[in-house]
Parts: structure tokens; sequence; C-alpha cells
């Protein structure tokens, strides 16, 4: 059986606590139990949570563990020196350490991030990258694994690192029989990016918003600013005009970042040609579509889909 250290400090956010389900119900699910789980924290004893709620936790230290988890917060914390110097040293016992969310900046502090690639919440990858300049931060992952450091973005996501880390012990039908009984898709890409087009764009009106599900659905049609605005129940010219002033975007920009973002997933997981990826999603042809990726995110849809690969292989754990 493998012990399983997953790490809280005060103030440590509930919703990081939510991958250890996934490894309880692995447990259950597997031919055999495969994780012992204990929790720990820098001198033990109770530790109270974001959400105030207190956890009895064992001290940091005590034993050695296959898998360190350290759990992250809604905002960097001041990090003390004995939790750094006591995580530093389990990761010299562990086989792989992972850190959710915030919790990658204790692992820079504790100098496990040096020539690693890392990631974390997107608000606070710029300041991960500038306290830890030899790490190389990508923003835009759900996860990333790198050797022995697995790191992962916003609270949710550290359900996929563990449906991750599950695979890579146990195997893809062990991880899917897990994300099933979470109720979940199986675990997203790791390359998969953190934002969301229909976020960004944030409109107001009911009626701006029909028009952007409508968009959503039609992707495969031209999708004229006429189309658009008859989804809308207005004017072409008023359409335009109060479209730009709710998105700060223009329609076509708009269906634009649509229809990348819809093909980046396309890219990310399924096995389907770049030509049939355009066509679906309305880029016509190729290098339409690489010319908008190249706009969106500074690299070319097969690029895109080979770090989607390589973030998600187990194999490279």
């Amino acid at each position: 059986m493998q012990r399983l250290g997953f790490v809280v400090y005060p103030d440590c956010s509930v919703m990081a606590l939510a991958a250890v389900s996934a490894f309880e119900i692995a447990n259950a699910v597997a031919d055999e139990a495969t994780y012992d789980i204990h929790f720990v924290s820098e001198r033990g004893g109770p530790v109270r949570t974001s959400a105030g709620m207190t956890m009895e936790t064992q001290a940091l230290g005590e034993t050695a563990f296959d898998t360190l988890v350290v759990g992250g917060g809604s905002f960097v914390q001041t990090t003390t020196p004995g939790l750094v110097a006591l995580v530093r040293h389990a990761a010299t016992e562990a086989r792989r350490v992972a850190a959710i969310c915030t919790g990658a900046f204790i692992l820079g502090e504790a100098g496990l991030l040096d020539g690693r690639r890392v990631t974390t919440h997107w608000m606070h990858a710029r300041e991960l990258q500038d306290r830890f300049p030899n790490c190389a931060a990508e923003a835009d992952r759900i996860y990333v694994n790198d050797g022995p450091i697995w790191t992962s973005a916003g609270m949710s996501a550290g359900i996929d690192l563990a449906l991750a880390l599950i695979e890579a012990d146990l195997g893809e039908e062990v991880a899917k029989a897990v994300a099933k009984k979470l109720v979940l898709y199986h675990r997203r890409a790791g390359g998969q990016s953190q934002f969301s087009t229909l976020l960004d764009l944030d409109a107001k009106s009911d009626r701006i918003q029909a028009a952007l599900t409508y968009a959503k659905q039609n992707l495969h049609r031209p999708l004229s600013v006429e189309e658009l605005a008859e989804a809308a129940r207005l004017s072409p010219r008023q359409f335009s005009r109060v479209f730009h002033a709710e998105t700060g975007q223009s329609p076509a920009k708009a269906v634009e970042n649509l229809r990348v973002e819809a093909a980046r997933v396309l890219m990310e997981r399924s096995r389907h040609p770049i030509d049939a990826v355009a066509d679906q999603t309305g880029f016509a042809d190729r290098n339409r579509m690489r010319r908008a990726f190249l706009r969106a995110f500074g690299q070319p849809p097969q690029v895109i889909r080979r770090n989607a690969r390589g973030a998600s292989d187990p194999a490279s754990a």
C-alpha cells in the first residue's frame, strides 16, 4: 500500500481537499486498496481551514510518504520556514510530490521547482514565475507533470491532477471508474486551457447571451452579424453596438475566439485530422485556423496538440 500525505496548513482551502476523494474512491474501485491517506501539517494537531473547519493532522516528518500532495489556498500565503524545511526533506523520501493551486509556492520555497515546468492558478502564475525564476510557469495549463513534480491550476483542477496520478498508478480503467463515481468527465488533459472564452466575454444581457449560445452551437456555419442579430432579436446595427458595449469585442472577433476554443478542445481531446477540426469549427481551412491559433496562443495547432498529449501522458511520470 502506498502512503499518501496531504499537507495542510492554516487557511488551506477546503476545496483543495476534494482531490483526496479521488484517492479514497480509487481504494474502493481497485482490486485492492492502494492509498493509505494521511493528513499532515508542520506540527501536527488541529489545523483550521479557510472555511473554519478544523482538521486533525499528524506532524510532517513522522512518516515517509510515497506521494506528498501540498494543498492550496485562495491566496498566496506566507510560508513558515519550518513547513518549507519539512516539505523539502519529505520530498527526498517521496517518489513524487504534487501541489494544488497555490501549493506550488511552497514547493518553490523548498527549491523543488528549479528547472521544472509547473503551473498554478492563472491569477498567480506571473507571481510564481517572478518569485522562482528558475522554473517555467505555464499559466494556461490544467496541470503539469515534470518528472517527480506535479502541479495543478485552481482547486477543481486538483481533481484532474489526482485522476492523473491514479491513472499513472492503477491504469486508465480505474481512473475512469473513479471519475464516473465522482460524476465527472474523465480527467481533462493536462495541457487543456484554464480559460473560457464565454467567461471572458461576460455578456450582461439575455439577448447577447442568447447570441453567444447560438454561435457556440453553430460554429460550423458562417455566422454573419445578421444571423447573430436575429438570434438576439435585435437589428444588425443595434446588435453590433450592444455586443461591443457588453463584451468589448466585435461579433466577428468573439466568434473567432469561440472557434479557437472549440478547435483547441478538439485538438487536445481527439485524434481528428487538422483539416477535419478546421471544418467542424468553421475555419473552412487549416491555414485560416493556424493564423487564428497564432493570434490567440502564439503557437500553431500541432504544437497545442503535442503539448496536451505530453502533459497528460502518465508514462512521462
